[in-house]
Order: structure tokens, then C-alpha cells, then sequence
């Protein structure tokens, strides 16, 4: 509809003089009292609540609100974090007293999966993606009541930023769509700081409320989990393989794009890759995902030309963010989104593990082999679906368990996805990929068959005991795109 078409002049009121609006203060959005900030959010039974990770390991501010809900007697709240790590175990007597109904999240681990396993909680948790993730919040598929932003440093109206404060974290590319789409936004925060704060990772519009507190928790959980190399030398000898793999394909040309996670294995690979490029003169495009120190040399040596982050996974990665004007950051919809354009959607090469991995190509990092919630898919299925070449490096045998199954526990990435899988005893390509299969068979590659290395390795070690599960669905493991992938069962 055209404004000016129906606009009537004769309907315009004039205003006398006296009436003319004048400046005013809007209300100051800081406080230091939680519970009067609870009274004003008004927060009631069923509510969707949401939470980032960037903070990993060390994050406090889930724990410090979801106590408060729970404090306040509320119930059945569905509970949307970015991740949750072993830390959070503290919310477990919420699951038990039904403060939390529902848990919608990207990757468990730690006492709070295993209970969640055992049928502690009332509801259902929904494994997603992170793209995934960003998808349902931004189409309006997933709502957010109230979003609560761990935020390493804030000003007085609210701009968040995650390189300044005593807890910086680096990028906060997860908390973007929650700041976007929640409809009110608290920033909680332990640095506040001159306006304006900058750089900018979420700015005053979308914020609502500053709760003042005294820790949002500790940086050095970030650096959780393994973050070093590894010196095994069966990881060492798959590490080369991959590489190995990554020159055979072709794509390893200027300007190619890489990601790869921070476990010992892919950090090998990242390794040798660096070699590979200095001794042939190759420069990358960009480098994506979470970022870590590795790759940060890397960008700092000029062997990428920038890297796309949506978090950091140690704290050089977070200086480097810092200083670094090639160093940039992303939301996680920029990240993953299927529904939009993203990078993961321009990558040539991306390095990613299994905890098993089937002879569909059908690969689970969700849960292990006790069948309990230990991981999640985090950028698994968007890397996997957006990639030209996506890479399981994984040993064969994991404390004497065979990696590979007639059928994962849990489908987090669908085998249509998977392109090769990297072990010491040979390098298995899935079928549908038969370019791939010519061009590594020219390059002589020790290509095995996926199903013949199942036997061979059960041949040793047996088969894998089945798990115990009752007939009862506790969630599921959803695909990128909304669609269910899997069910997930109770573990007696």
C-alpha cells in the first residue's frame, strides 16, 4: 500500500507550541539486583529461555539464572543453550524438580548429558546443529522469551563485546540470533565499561536489561577438552594420510579454503598442512569455524588471507581477534544457516572425528559408547553438507572398541554428507563419490573397503557389546534443515 495514496492532510493534528515534545532520559538499563530484575522480566511457567557458550567450560551465568528460576518457583521452562558442558551439572535437581521441562542444544557433556541419558528430564531434548540452531530461531521456528548473554564486557547501554573484560572470550557469533530474535535481551556481565565499547559483537538496540554480577565465570575454561596436537604416532600416521588425502583431491590450490576441529588428530593435520603449504608456496583463502592458535599463526604468516570465526577455542585465538583486522567474526546463521548463504557453504576441505562411524558413512559424535549424551553435532552436519570434501579422521580402535558399526547409536551426520573416513589401516570413500575414488586410486592411496574394515577390526577386537536402552524417547537428533534424523533413547 502506497503511504502517500492515503494520506489526508485534513486528518493531521496541529500541535500548539506548549505541547512540543521535549529531550528526556530513557530508563537506565543497569542493574545489580537480580531479583528486582526478575520482577520486571515477569518470567512464568513454560517459558523458552536461551544461553551461549563461548565461555565453554568456564560459563557461570546458566547456572546463577536458572538457580534464580528456580528460586523464584517458576516451572517447565524449556531450556535453549548454545551448548552445555560439565559445568552446568549444577542444573541437574532442576531437570528432577521440573524447573527445566525441555533442552534444546548443539553439544552435552559431563554429569548433565549422563542424567539427561537416565531419564531425568520430564520433556524432550532437541540435538540441532549450530547452524540448525540459528535457522530455528531466526525463521521464527524456535521462540525466545528471554535471552541471557553472557557478556565479557558491556557499557552502560548495552553494547556487548567479547575481546574487552576480565572474561573476554573472543567471538560471539552463537548469541547473535538469540540477541536478534529473543524478546527481551538481558546482558549479564562482570565488565562495565566506557561507552562506547567496541569492537562491537552485540550492539545497544537489541539489549534490554545490564545485570551487574561479580563473575560470569572463568576464561580459562574455554580451553576445554584437548587443544594440543597429538603425539601418538598412530594419530601422526592419520594425520599424514590426510594430507595425503587433501593433495590427491586437487583441491589443495591457491586460495582454497580449510576447517578443521581442535582435536589432537585434526590439529596434526592442520600441522602438516602448514608444512605443506610453506614448502609449495600455496596461500589459502580463509580459514573457518572455531578458531584456534594454529590458525592464527597460520593467518599471521600469510598463509590465509583471513579467517571467518564464530568462536574462539583458546585464548591466542582471542588476542589474535583483538588486533587482527583480517580476523573476522561471524554469527553462527553466517556460519551454518541453510536457508541463507553461508560459509560453510565455500568451503573446499573441512577435517572432522566420530566417535563411530557406520558402513553407511552414517557417522555419531553425539554419543559414546555407553550410549549416554557426550557431544553433539556443534558444526558437524553444516561443515559435512556445505563442504566439497569432508574428512572423518579417527583411529580404528577406541579403548578397544571398534569404530566402525552396522549402524551408529545416534545418526548426528548423515552418511549422504560424508565423503571419506582416515584410519592407520587404510582410507575408506564413500561410493558416492566414485571422482574421488579415481583420483585417489591414480595417486596410489591405500583405499580400503569400509565394510572390509569393519571385519577386520571386529575380527580383532569383537563386536561392540549392544546397549542397554528402554523403549523410551527421550529426544532427538534433529538435521539442519528441522528434519528428524534420529531418535534418542533412555539408557537404563
Amino acid at each position: 500500500m502506497n503511504y502517500l495514496n492515503n494520506f489526508n492532510i485534513d486528518t493531521i493534528k496541529v500541535i500548539d507550541k506548549s505541547e512540543y515534545p521535549t529531550k528526556g532520559q530513557k530508563k537506565n538499563k543497569i542493574t545489580e539486583d537480580i531479583d528486582n530484575l526478575f520482577k520486571e522480566l515477569d518470567i512464568k511457567d513454560g517459558y523458552v529461555l536461551s544461553f551461549h557458550h563461548h565461555l565453554r567450560n568456564g560459563d557461570q551465568v546458566t547456572n546463577l539464572i536458572m538457580k534464580q528460576v528456580q528460586k523464584l518457583g517458576v516451572k517447565d521452562i524449556t531450556l535453549v543453550a548454545s551448548s552445555l558442558f560439565p559445568t552446568n551439572k549444577e542444573l541437574i535437581p532442576l531437570l528432577k524438580d521440573g524447573t527445566i521441562k525441555n533442552v534444546v542444544t548443539s553439544y552435552i557433556s559431563g554429569e548433565l548429558g549422563e542424567a539427561i541419558s537416565h531419564g531425568e528430564l520430564k520433556g524432550n531434548i532437541i540435538m540441532q546443529s549450530h547452524g540448525g540452531r540459528a535457522r530455528s530461531i531466526i525463521n521464527g521456528e524456535l521462540k525466545i522469551d528471554v535471552a541471557f548473554i553472557a557478556s565479557p564486557s558491556s557499557d552502560n547501554k548495552g553494547n556487548i563485546s567479547g575481546v574487552n573484560g576480565t572474561n573476554s572470550c573472543g567471538s560471539m557469533g552463537y548469541a547473535i540470533a538469540d540477541s536478534m530474535m529473543a524478546e527481551k535481551v538481558v546482558a549479564v556481565t562482570d565488565s562495565l565499561v566506557e561507552y562506547p565499547n567496541y569492537p562491537t559483537d552485540i550492539t545497544e538496540d537489541y539489549v534490554d536489561h545490564i545485570l551487574l554480577v561479580d563473575s560470569i565465570g572463568l576464561k580459562s575454561g574455554i580451553v576445554s577438552g584437548t587443544t594440543q596436537v597429538t603425539k601418538d604416532p598412530i594419530g601422526l600416521k592419520i594425520a599424514k594420510d590426510t594430507l595425503k588425502v587433501m593433495e590427491a583431491s586437487g583441491l589443495l590450490k591457491e586460495g582454497f579454503s580449510y576447517q578443521s576441529g581442535a582435536g589432537g588428530i585434526s590439529l596434526a593435520v592442520t600441522s602438516f598442512l602448514r608444512d605443506y603449504m610453506i614448502e609449495n608456496e600455496l596461500k589459502g583463502g580463509f580459514a573457518s569455524g572455531g578458531i584456534t592458535g594454529y590458525l592464527t599463526d597460520m593467518l599471521e604468516e600469510g598463509l590465509f588471507e583471513s579467517l571467518y570465526d564464530v568462536q574462539c577455542f583458546d585464548l591466542e585465538a582471542i588476542e589474535s581477534l583483538k588486533k587482527n583486522p583480517t580476523h573476522l567474526r561471524m554469527s553462527a546463521s553466517q556460519y551454518g544457516n541453510p536457508e541463507v548463504s553461508a560459509v560453510v557453504d565455500n568451503l573446499d576441505i573441512v577435517i572432522l572425528g566420530a566417535t563411530e562411524i557406520d558402513t553407511d558413512f552414517n557417522v555419531n559424535v553425539m554419543t559414546g559408547s555407553h550410549g549416554m549424551l557426550m557431544g553433539g553435532s556443534g558444526g558437524h552436519q553444516d561443515t559435512a553438507a556445505g563442504s566439497k570434501l569432508s574428512i572423518i579422521v579417527s583411529k580404528l580402535f577406541s579403548s578397544r572398541i571398534p569404530l566402525i558399526k552396522d549402524k551408529v547409536d545416534v545418526i548426528t551426520t548423515p552418511g549422504t554428507t560424508v565423503d571419506v573416513l582416515v584410519t592407520e589401516r587404510g582410507i575408506c570413500v564413500n561410493p558416492l563419490r566414485q571422482d574421488l575414488i579415481e583420483l585417489f586410486e591414480e595417486a596410489k592411496l591405500n583405499i580400503v573397503d569400509i565394510k572390509e574394515l569393519k571385519e577386520y577390526s571386529e575380527n580383532i577386537m569383537g563386536k561392540a557389546k549392544p546397549i542397554e536402552k528402554t523403549d523410551r524417547i527421550i529426544g532427538v537428533s534433529e538435521y539442519r534443515d528441522g528434519s528428524i534424523l534420529d531418535y534418542i533413547y533412555e539408557v537404563k
